[in-house]
């Protein structure tokens, strides 16, 4: 028979491979959600999509998510992970295609005369080369190409699954550095009522000496001071702490030039303000609902797995090449030789395997769609909080900004009062304990507002380039 022979039946057989796939037809489930957000404008568009650089206009914060973007361990564990994943899918996939193998041999035995049939000693030389094939399973009913989808599938949500941890890490950078320096305008406000308890202090001493005022006044001032003392080294001891966080994340000391300036509790927080009025559809734009949603394809594609498994598998090897007794005529006319041996695998009896190894395909693709439709109900519960809470943060604001302005008209009077000796220096301390809150109240609101649109913009799957 002619050589060619075996690898037309094997180029036939991969013509017929793969006419059959017995995993169901994949269709994106529908949403669970309602079709807008609450708390919407009358505007559509949103700028979440917009590449993180454009979204923060303080170019150290910028050159701090830089670093991040290529230190930050988590990260990169998870770009490790999708150049496995990726390497994993390859290995599958290449499953699909028969593996062409090439190999050489040479043989020389020596044969006592005691055992030749001539009676003679004989030493004999065989050599071979050969082309061909191993264990190619033949497709016809997906098994092999669902394993592949499978693979991809695993692939692409670990690739998600990266785009998520690198949104999280642009995030969680910003916070660290606002919520670094509100506490730096913290500090500022502690120092600030230090001073001035400092002041007091030395002019109630003052009065005493004059006979103007009494030492219970005094004891009280310096009770006051000794608090505000103890205040800013309290936070002392926060602002190394958020150097330390943001040094984590950034994977590496904070360059001094990096670190952020107080926050001015008067700015609106710019490059933050993200559209209301998003239909839900965007939602399917988030990097972990896309993640979920390949683990559902991969799901999907196991039941085709599963189910080729009651089917027959049929396995092929075959080669062609070329063999001799002398190394010379090897490839010589008439040395031609050839191999062709299909094998046929049919589950007949396997205790219930099978079905078993089905229905637990099929529940965990019900367990894949369960967590893709609770994905999108928690990143739609995320979305609408963030949005209301935005809302409601700007009335808090300037409800604070009135009283904050109210309480230092109130502080202004009182220690008018007092050093007129109309009140005691009780007044006086009631006044500045308010003016104080309401200071602290309007850095807290503040920072809430930049926290607020960072959510708000992670939430909404903000871009990664």
């Amino acid at each position: 028979m002619n050589r060619k022979i075996p690898f037309a039946l094997a180029a036939l057989t991969l013509a017929l491979a793969g006419c059959a796939n017995l995993a169901p037809t994949y269709e994106r489930p529908p949403a669970p959600v309602p079709a807008a957000f609450p708390a919407a404008g009358a505007d559509a568009a949103s700028d979440a999509q917009r590449p993180w650089r454009q979204q923060f206009d303080d170019p150290r914060l910028v050159q701090l998510v830089e670093l991040a973007l290529v230190n930050n361990r988590d990260l990169r564990v998870a770009v490790a992970s999708v150049e496995q994943a990726r390497a994993q899918y390859r290995v599958q996939d290449a499953a699909r295609r028969p593996t062409l193998q090439a190999s050489g041999s040479g043989d020389a035995a020596r044969t006592p005369a005691d055992l030749s049939g001539t009676g003679r000693t004989l030493v004999s030389h065989s050599y071979g080369a050969t082309v061909g094939i191993s264990a190619y399973e033949l497709d016809f009913f997906g098994r092999v190409r669902n394993l592949s989808e499978q693979a991809l599938a695993q692939y692409a949500a670990t690739e998600e699954a990266r785009r998520a941890s690198q949104i999280t890490v642009v995030a969680e950078v910003a916070q660290a550095y606002l919520g670094w320096s509100a506490d730096l305008q913290r500090m500022a406000l502690a120092r600030q009522t230090l001073d001035s308890r400092l002041q007091t202090v030395a002019l109630t001493e003052r009065r005493l000496a004059a006979g103007a005022d009494s030492a219970l006044a005094l004891r009280q001032q310096q009770s006051s001071l000794e608090s505000a003392r103890g205040e800013v080294q309290r936070l002392k001891a926060v602002l190394a702490t958020d150097r330390e966080a943001l040094a984590v994340l950034i994977g590496g000391p904070v360059p001094p030039a990096l670190a952020p300036q107080a926050l001015d509790p008067a700015a609106t927080p710019a490059g933050l303000q993200i559209a209301a009025g998003l239909p839900s559809e965007l939602l399917l734009r988030r990097p972990d609902l896309l993640e979920s949603e390949h683990q559902l394809r991969a799901a999907t594609a196991n039941i085709g797995v599963a189910r080729a498994a009651f089917y027959p598998r049929i396995a092929l090897t075959a080669s062609a090449g070329s063999a001799s007794a002398e190394l010379s005529g090897l490839f010589n006319g008439g040395s031609g030789s050839w191999s062709f041996v299909p094998q046929v695998s049919l589950p007949i009896f396997d205790g219930g395997a099978n079905s078993a190894n089905l229905e637990a395909a099929r529940a965990a693709r019900d367990i894949a769609l369960a967590q893709y439709e609770k994905a999108i109900q928690v990143a739609f519960q995320e979305v609408a909080q963030a949005l209301a809470e935005r809302e409601a943060l700007g009335e808090r604001i300037a409800a604070q900004q009135a009283l904050l302005k109210a309480s230092g008209s109130a502080l202004e009077l009182a220690r008018a009062r007092w050093e007129r000796g109309a009140d005691s220096w009780l007044e006086v301390l009631d006044a500045q304990r308010t003016h104080d809150s309401a200071q602290q109240g309007l850095v807290d609101l503040r920072q809430q507002q930049v926290d607020n649109g960072i959510t708000l913009y992670k939430a909404l799957g903000g871009g990664t380039a």
